[in-house]
């Protein structure tokens, strides 16, 4: 089943591959001089915020004309993208020098609704042939006032386009404020207000096909390569010295345990045995929760499956700068696509542990991912209505994507569920599990879920800590991230570490003569999810001006279903790392 999921999974990769790439072709817009090249407005907020954006003409902004709202994709939807005609015409190569856009007379309370968002330092973004525009809507004036009641707060009036082109098309555009032609809105009286704007247009050799190259270099810059560099250079020296220990202190332990096993089978077959040999009649005893298990195992599997088609998408080429909604789209869409993996292998393993209410496995193995993130989406979603915010789905888009769980993801989980009922397969086990299971010792306080789980993710997370910066400044700040190779090595060593410390943890397990292993190894993988989460609150606290409800709500809201995402991801990592050594070292032996 997983073989015949392949070839589908590559196809529909294909497929969103193309469609992306045709729908950044098709900007690909020939001009004429005088055409009207549009421009959009599409949000407003406050710049510390990313999350917390309005639409533009929430602000009382005046229009020259009826505004048209532009048709959204549904990744651009999910971005927070409310795109709208702008009050500014700028057409392919027309110089226009103080231009009146439109008048508003502002009233005492519109006044203050400005001051507030200049107040919170609220930027503009617009787009110009598919090319992103930002500025401030304003400057507050502090310099020689230490009371905030002195302070001084204007509206910028005056945009200054810089247009850049190369003979019939658009390479680049600059948006700059007249500091000069400011409104005063210090105090609460009316205001008449002109916005005015002046357009140059300016010839380059850029070519359209490189014009999106300037937004990725500045996180290709060599003091930025150099820290990223260096974040590698940290991750493989504790992977190699890592699995150098690992592998040196394991095989010397297990070639003697080996050794002493084989001694102890040929001078005395009475002799008492000890270590993980004593515990091969309990080590493959079933566990706990077996149902459990095994949906977080086909659900961490499935969303491993995830990254993988994703990073391949980014290495491709396909989440270029700017590519509005290209990553939400294929998260939506890949994920629908790989729920017949997670069905085939929590389905399979179910009945490989002799499990029998497999439909009930289904559905847990449905909901154990996407039941918490329908509770945080629903409500972050009820927040941003509240707030009026871009970040709150519309109806239709919300009927969108349960249609797509309904028909696509549901009956994907269904077929791969009863493809890994039917594969028949058994649980390969080397020793033959005993009628009565063994006691565990007493162990130490440091041989506990708790501790194991703590030195089992710090590790992992050492190796990634750096890199974190950049992806956490990227999407919960302003920054571009494009070197998306480096990222899939940190994640290539992130998945070795955690594999090889859940390995060692686990046969130290094994040699206290502690046979409850299965969940053990699972939490331990899984337990990096708990690191990265930790960093969620130095980030927040220590190096950002995130603030206000809105904006924590959805940064931690949204960040522990990531979190949990790593978790069960890691944690089938670990656990399937830990099976296989397990596996392997009792079929070393002879089992009674």
């Amino acid at each position: 089943m997983e073989m015949k999921l392949v070839p589908c999974l590559v196809v529909s990769i294909l497929i969103l591959c193309s469609v992306t790439r045709v729908r950044s072709d098709a900007s690909n817009h020939r001009y004429k001089v005088g055409d009207d090249v549009p421009l959009y407005v599409n949000k407003v907020g406050p710049f510390h915020n990313p999350s917390e954006t309005y639409r533009y003409f929430d602000l009382p902004f005046c229009s020259s004309g009826p505004t048209k709202d532009k048709k959204e994709a549904l990744g651009e939807l999910l971005n927070g993208d409310r795109l709208v005609t702008a009050p500014y015409k700028l057409d392919f190569l027309n110089d226009k020098d103080s231009k009146i856009a439109c008048k508003n007379k502002l009233t005492k309370e519109q006044v203050a609704q400005f001051r507030e968002a200049v107040s919170k330092d609220y930027y503009f973004q617009m787009y110009y042939d598919d090319l992103p525009i930002w500025g401030f809507i304003g400057k507050v004036e502090k310099e020689g006032k230490n009371d905030p009641s002195e302070y001084k707060y204007y509206l910028f009036k005056h945009l200054h386009f810089t247009i850049f082109y190369n003979k019939d098309n658009v390479i680049e555009i600059t948006a700059q404020s007249d500091l000069n032609s400011v409104a005063d809105l210090t105090e609460d009286k009316e205001v008449d207000v002109e916005f005015m704007y002046s357009v140059k247009w300016k010839e380059t050799e850029i070519p359209f096909e490189k014009r999106m190259e300037k937004y990725s270099q500045s996180s290709s810059l060599p003091h930025h390569l150099e820290i990223h560099w260096f974040s590698i250079i940290n991750s493989c020296v504790t992977v190699l010295l890592l699995t150098g220990f690992l592998a040196t202190i394991l095989m010397r332990v297990l070639k003697n345990d080996f050794v002493k096993y084989a001694h102890d089978e040929e001078s005395a077959e009475d002799q008492e045995e000890t270590g993980w040999k004593y515990i091969h009649g309990d080590v493959f005893r079933y566990p706990k929760y077996k149902s459990v298990l095994a949906a977080a195992v086909g659900s961490g599997t499935q969303l491993f499956t995830l990254t993988i088609f994703i990073f391949l998408l980014a290495l491709v080429g396909v989440f270029y700068p700017y590519n509005r909604g290209a990553l939400f789209t294929a998260l939506v869409v890949i994920y629908a696509l790989t729920a017949g993996i997670a069905g085939y292998t929590a389905a399979s393993f179910f009945c490989q542990l002799e499990g029998t209410n497999w439909v009930r496995n289904l559905l847990l193995t449905g909901g154990l991912f996407c039941g918490p993130l329908l509770l945080t989406f629903s409500f972050l979603n009820t927040v941003a209505i509240t707030y009026s915010a871009t970040a709150a789905l519309p109806f239709g888009t919300i009927v969108v994507i349960f249609l797509i769980w309904a028909l696509v993801t549901t009956p994907l989980l269904v077929l791969g569920g009863i493809a890994g009922k039917n594969s028949k397969a058994e649980f390969q086990a080397p020793c033959r599990t005993t009628k009565y299971p063994r006691e565990i010792p007493l162990l130490p306080w440091y041989r506990k879920t708790l501790p194991q789980m703590a030195m089992a993710g710090f590790l992992p997370f050492s190796a990634i800590y750096i890199e974190l910066y950049y992806i956490f400044a990227s999407v919960w700040g302003h920054r571009i991230y494009t070197i998306y190779s480096i990222l899939f090595i940190v994640f290539i060593i992130l998945l070795i570490v955690t594999a090889f410390i859940t390995v060692a943890l686990t046969y130290f397990q094994l040699a206290a003569e502690d046979h409850e292993w299965w969940w053990r190894s699972f939490l331990c993988g899984g337990s990096t999810g708990l690191f990265i989460y930790g960093y969620c609150l130095y980030y927040y606290f220590a190096r950002s001006d995130m603030s206000g409800f809105m904006q924590t709500s959805f940064f931690f809201g949204y960040m522990a279903c990531v979190c949990y995402g790593f978790f069960l991801m890691l944690g089938s990592i670990g656990f399937r790392a830990s099976l296989f050594f397990v596996r392997h070292i009792y079929r070393s032996i002879k089992c009674e």
